[in-house]
């Protein structure tokens, strides 16, 4: 390890919205670094300049804001070894060096080959129902500083002939590394291609830049995507052709992030399809104007999303679910990483939100509630922050998110205009009629308005008419509220008051009485 100091980076390209498997990738990073009492940095890698999107960088911080996952140095903290983003970092010349370096050294060559020649090679292979490789076994037959002389090579250059740099990966061996999370790994080079590493624009590929990059900011531990696994074994020559494999960092390559059958990668089609964000927030594309759903604007909290992101592919060895950031800061490991890929799970997704509902006070989510309740021009009397904070205590039970409060309970703010005709259908009859129509009688006059009191002289009542108290409640229920299923019935009916039960059961009386329902 090149530095005593934990260093970890997330370098994001601002190529569309972040992917939450691309935040995973930086939870992950940040709490190594927090574990460890190390530093976390956020570095933009924008060298490919073709798939710049406008907006995707700001997006990207945006979303890490959101999630709580603050860096210490990075594009808008700034720090020692700015600037943080690699079109900036080009002026310099610090690519151009370190590439001229692979150069003088044979370790790397200029390839002069066009677009319309690469294409060609591979359609040829494809014919031959193979695939193309610029490596050692074809190089010598292409465009290239290695196949040509000095002289014709000299020549192309000296004439700015479209050119870039390429590593040249020896032929013939065996190349291993110890991954964090998969332990020894080993690749023949003869499957390794001969990688890019500046572009005709000057512009660094993300093999140089960033391995320039990690060895300028001294970072000692670089967590990625397994997507990356294949070019491991690239980025290894190149510490080892400048002579800096002291200064490579350990290598960790975390576990995909499956579709919720397990069948393949999480895709933004997969959340469209199945109805599940797999963005952080909600993004609209510049270029189409298609909107794509967020974690923030489907209602989900940020720590619960952050549970949510470091149960994919960690636990922590016991059976445990619910953290915060500080208890998975204190309890994370890579050694506690899955090698296998992590299926999400949609309804988990959602379950682990409802445990952050749940332990949110009642007062915090009545004062958010109070404005949308506003906006449902509900009465004075039912905006008070007792009254609001009540009737959340209530409903945070039967919901998910607090964006649900409204349509789970709207019947504690306003008297229902429909009641559920499937349970009076099948349930109203004469007895029924005759004990709500005495009822309202005994409720007006009963004093004490309390749950437990409501519920004894239900019971009572309908006893001394000989009529089961049991095949009333839902009738009840459906009285008071409009609907079958809710929060907790006589806590209901004492929430909303005397006067506005007694006025819901004539309500609905005069309703069944009108529609004939018996």
């Amino acid at each position: 390890m090149n530095s005593k100091k934990i260093r970890t980076r997330f370098a994001p390209s601002p190529t569309g919205p972040l992917h939450m498997g691309g935040v995973r990738t930086a939870l992950y990073a940040y709490l190594f670094a927090k574990k460890n009492d190390g530093d976390f940095i956020l570095r933009i890698e924008d060298t490919d300049q073709n798939r710049f999107v406008p907006g995707a960088e700001e997006y990207i911080i945006e979303s890490l804001n959101w999630c709580g996952i603050i860096p210490d140095e990075g594009v808008v903290t700034g720090g020692k070894y700015a600037p943080y983003r690699q079109s900036e970092r080009k002026a310099s010349g610090i690519y151009m060096k370190y590439a001229q370096q692979l150069i003088d050294s044979g370790h790397a060559y200029y390839a002069f080959d066009t677009t319309e020649e690469l294409d060609a090679k591979r359609k040829e292979a494809e014919a031959k129902h193979g695939s193309f490789l610029y490596c050692a076994a074809t190089r010598q037959s292409l465009k290239n500083s290695l196949s040509l002389s000095a002289e014709e090579t000299k020549s192309l250059l000296n004439n700015n002939t479209r050119v870039v740099i390429r590593l040249k990966v020896p032929e013939g061996e065996e190349i291993s590394f110890t991954d964090l999370i998969r332990g020894e790994v080993t690749f023949q080079s003869s499957l390794v291609d001969d990688k890019v590493l500046l572009k005709s624009d000057g512009m660094p590929t993300y093999h140089l830049a960033h391995i320039v990059d990690d060895i300028e900011m001294e970072i000692t531990h670089a967590i990625r995507g397994e997507e990356w696994l294949p070019s491991a074994p690239a980025h290894i020559y190149i510490y080892k052709f400048l002579g800096l494999e002291n200064k490579m960092p350990y290598y960790a390559h975390l576990p995909l992030l499956l579709k919720p059958d397990g069948n393949g990668k999480l895709s933004k089609r997969d959340g469209d399809r199945l109805g599940f964000p797999v963005f952080p927030l909600q993004w609209k594309d510049p270029a189409s104007g298609e909107i794509s759903s967020g974690y923030r604007e489907k209602g989900y909290y940020p720590e619960a999303f952050i549970n949510i992101l470091s149960l994919l592919g960690w636990n922590d060895g016991t059976e445990r679910e619910i953290f915060s950031m500080e208890e998975l800061i204190n309890a994370f490991s890579l050694e506690r990483i899955h090698k296998a890929g992590a299926k999400f799970d949609p309804e988990k997704a959602k379950w682990i939100n409802q445990q952050y509902l749940r332990m949110q006070n009642d007062a915090d989510i009545a004062e958010r509630f109070i404005p949308v309740l506003k906006e449902k021009n509900v009465s004075a009397t039912r905006l008070t922050l007792e009254y609001v904070t009540v009737a959340v205590g209530l409903l945070k039970e039967k919901i998910h998110f607090e964006n649900e409060l409204w349509n789970a309970g709207s019947y504690l703010f306003i008297a229902p205009t429909s009641l559920d005709e499937q349970i009076l259908l099948k349930k109203w009859n004469a007895p029924a009629e005759l004990f709500f129509t005495s009822f309202i009688t005994i409720l007006k006059s009963h004093m004490e308005w309390q749950p437990s009191s409501l519920e004894n002289l239900f019971k009572e009542s309908a006893t001394k008419m000989g009529i089961n108290p049991g095949s009333m409640m839902q009738l009840f229920r459906v009285i008071i509220s409009g609907v079958g299923m809710g929060v907790a019935l006589f806590d209901m009916v004492t929430l909303i008051g005397k006067e506005d039960a007694c006025n819901r059961i004539e309500y609905a009386l005069s309703e069944i009485k009108k529609k004939a329902i018996a």
